[in-house]
C-alpha cells in the first residue's frame, strides 16, 4: 500500500490502529470526513476540548516567559483558572532547568516517519531528560490503562532516537529518560513511568511492526477490519457509516484520553529536529 502524501505515523494513528484498523483505514488511508459527532453532551465535549487547548497554551507561555501577571488576566474561565493555579502551585518539581515547551521530534519509519509533539522536554546534558505531557481529562485513566497507550511507548523512544541536539549533540541514553503525566483534576499525583535499554528495543521493534503491518495491506476495508470491542464504536464519528449504532458515548464520563486526538499539530518536516536516514 502506497501511503498518502505528507502522510506521518504518530501516537494518536498508531492508537488508532491498535484500537480499529478500519478507522485507520477510514481516518488517514481514506480520509473519509464523516459528520457524526465523537461524543455526547457535543457542546459539553467541545467545551472541554477547547479549555484544554488552552491549558495547554498557558502552560506553554508560562513556560516561555510569558509574565504571570498577563497570563492571570487573560484566564478564559473559572475552570482553566483552576487548572492553572493548579500546575502553579503543584506542577513537576525538580524539573532539569534546560526546558523545551511545545517541542517535536521525528525520525524515519517504514516508507513514512514517526513524528511526536511534546509538551514538554527537560533537559540536564548528559544526566536525565524528562518528558511532561499535562493532561486536562475529566477522568484519571489507572496507570495500567496509560502504560498500555502508545503514547507512553512512542514519546521516550523518539527522545532516545532523536533528541541529541537536545543533549549537547550527544544521545540521550534510555535509562536516562523518564515520562510524567501530570492530571489538572488530580495535580498531586502525577503518573511516572522510566524508562530502559531494553523498552527502547522492544518499542523499536514493536513500531516497525505495526509500520510493516500497515504498509503490506491494500488500501481497501477487508485488509483492515473494524473492532471487536464495539464499546470504542460509541465514541468513533464512524460508527453509523460501519453499522456500529447512531448515539455517541459520553467520552466526559470515562477514562478515554480525548486530548490525543484533539491537540493535533501542522508542521513543515524542516521545522522540526529529526535524526538522519
Amino acid at each position: 500500500m502506497i501511503l498518502p502524501d505528507e502522510f506521518n505515523y504518530s501516537q494518536s494513528n498508531l492508537q488508532d490502529f491498535l484500537e480499529c484498523e478500519r478507522r485507520f483505514l477510514l481516518r488517514y488511508i481514506e480520509r473519509v470526513n464523516y459528520p457524526a459527532p465523537q461524543s455526547a453532551p457535543i457542546r459539553a465535549f467541545e467545551r472541554h476540548m477547547q479549555q484544554g487547548a488552552a491549558f495547554h497554551h498557558l502552560a506553554h507561555q508560562h513556560l516561555t516567559g510569558v509574565p504571570l501577571a498577563d497570563l492571570e488576566r487573560a484566564l478564559p474561565d473559572p475552570e482553566v483558572a483552576a487548572w492553572f493555579d493548579a500546575y502553579l502551585r503543584h506542577g513537576i518539581p525538580d524539573l532539569p532547568e534546560r526546558r523545551h515547551s511545545e517541542i517535536a521530534l521525528t525520525a524515519p519509519l517504514g516508507s513514512a516517519r514517526l513524528i511526536a509533539k511534546y509538551d514538554v522536554i527537560a533537559v540536564q546534558p548528559g544526566e536525565r531528560a524528562v518528558i511532561v505531557d499535562w493532561k486536562t481529562a475529566p477522568r484519571k485513566p489507572a496507570r495500567a490503562a496509560l502504560a498500555r497507550r502508545l503514547q507512553t511507548l512512542v514519546y521516550p523512544y523518539l527522545l532516545a532516537l532523536a533528541g541529541a541536539h537536545l543533549n549537547d549533540g550527544q544521545p540521550i541514553a534510555p535509562e536516562q529518560i523518564s515520562m510524567i503525566y501530570w492530571f489538572a483534576g488530580d495535580p498531586t499525583q502525577p503518573e511516572v513511568f522510566t524508562y530502559d535499554r531494553a523498552m527502547f528495543d522492544q518499542a523499536g521493534e514493536r513500531l516497525r511492526a505495526f509500520a510493516a503491518a500497515i504498509e503490506a495491506r491494500p488500501a481497501e476495508p477487508d485488509a483492515f477490519p473494524k473492532t471487536e470491542d464495539e464499546m470504542r464504536c460509541a465514541f468513533c464519528t464512524y460508527r453509523t457509516l460501519c453499522g456500529r449504532g447512531h448515539l455517541a458515548g459520553d467520552v466526559l464520563a470515562t477514562e478515554l484520553d480525548t486530548e490525543a486526538e484533539s491537540f493535533t499539530f501542522d508542521l513543515a518536516l524542516d521545522q522540526i529536529a529529526e535524526i538522519a536516514f
